[in-house]
């Protein structure tokens, strides 16, 4: 049951079951207070009428998240009863229809968001996008997952999975909205191959827009049990995604300009004291692990050894991830030591 509304008012329940279906989620209506206790602990969602909120009340049912009071212009009884009920809002139906629709679009959701890992290349061409679609593609074998684009002058995530031809709204079509984003709403939104979605440019016109960003991560992470950023190593964005990941990933060949360009990056970004949430992804170079660690700071968490056939793969349309070769082992333990 996603939605509950406990109402004996004709007018709440005129109003509020046409916003359920706007928000695309069914909701069953309970006329009496101590019928309403069956589905109580059920139901994603609690709506409670201000009719019947005191009545309600009365009753003591046990605390739980996700209960709201609606009802024309609530009068001080029906705060009063809100508080006893646990409830998290007071709703004016006359005034905030078009908030509770926007909290309805996510009725249903997990209770709890999903990890975000950045990857970003120490140094141009080391290979963090190939690596960021290889842990998309593998998480997506079991989870919700989401490979968001963050460099406007990639390639196109979708282009190295074989997914520009699916349809979905791309970063462009997200900077003309406004408004709260639904996490369903995105989940289905965005270009998506079974349990994979992939967020990037549909065009030319390529700039990642901050506030649009801000707006739809919380949403992403809301929606899928993984968000996987391909982040670039230029731009004014950098420093605040590197900021929303729960782990980062820096991919750095193992060779001296590698490194001094990575530990640029690290310094730059004041990744050193991550809490262990950063590390060091090897290429295959002249150096050793110690000497990455010592000239970057961070610790090597993964080598990755180059693939036969990746190239390939890519322009084939499957993706970086076929097999089980090092790339699949590598996002496989990378993930599993994330988690």
């Amino acid at each position: 049951m996603p939605v509950l509304l406990v109402t004996a008012s004709a007018p709440v329940h005129d109003a509020v079951l046409p916003l359920c279906a706007a928000a695309g989620v069914d909701a069953e209506v309970c006329r009496d207070p101590v019928l309403a206790l069956a589905g109580w602990a059920a139901a994603d969602l609690v709506l409670v009428g201000a009719d019947v909120a005191e009545d309600l009340a009365a009753l003591a049912p046990a605390r739980r998240q996700g209960v709201l009071l609606v009802g024309p212009t609530p009068q001080d009884a029906a705060f009063r009863a809100a508080v006893l009920l646990g409830a998290q809002s007071v709703v004016d139906l006359d005034t905030a229809a078009e908030w509770l629709v926007e909290s309805l679009t996510d009725v249903g959701e997990r209770a709890s968001p999903g990890r975000v890992v950045g990857v970003v290349g120490g140094s141009g061409g080391a290979g963090a996008t190939t690596l960021a679609c290889a842990l998309a593609q593998w998480n997506a074998g079991s989870a919700r997952t989401l490979l968001v684009d963050t460099d406007p002058l990639g390639p196109g995530l979708d282009r190295l999975l074989g997914m520009e031809a699916e349809t979905g709204v791309r970063w462009e079509g997200l900077a003309e909205t406004a408004g709260r984003l639904g996490a369903r709403a995105l989940r289905e939104g965005v270009p998506r191959r079974d349990h994979l979605g992939v967020l990037t440019w549909s065009g030319l016109r390529r700039r990642l827009d901050l506030p649009t960003v801000r707006r739809v991560l919380p949403s992403a992470v809301r929606g899928h049990d993984l968000v996987v950023l391909d982040l670039a190593r230029h731009g004014e964005s950098l420093a605040e995604l590197v900021d929303r990941c729960d782990d980062l990933l820096v991919v750095t060949p193992a060779t001296v300009p590698g490194l001094a360009a990575t530990a640029r990056l690290v310094g730059l970004l004041g990744r050193d004291g991550r809490g262990g949430r950063a590390g060091l992804v090897v290429r295959p170079g002249g150096l050793g692990d110690a000497d990455a660690e010592r000239v970057t700071g961070l610790p090597v968490v993964a080598a990755l050894p180059d693939q036969r056939g990746l190239a390939t793969s890519v322009d084939r349309g499957w993706g970086p991830l076929t097999g089980r070769g090092p790339l699949a082992r590598a996002a496989r333990d990378l993930l599993r030591e994330a988690a």
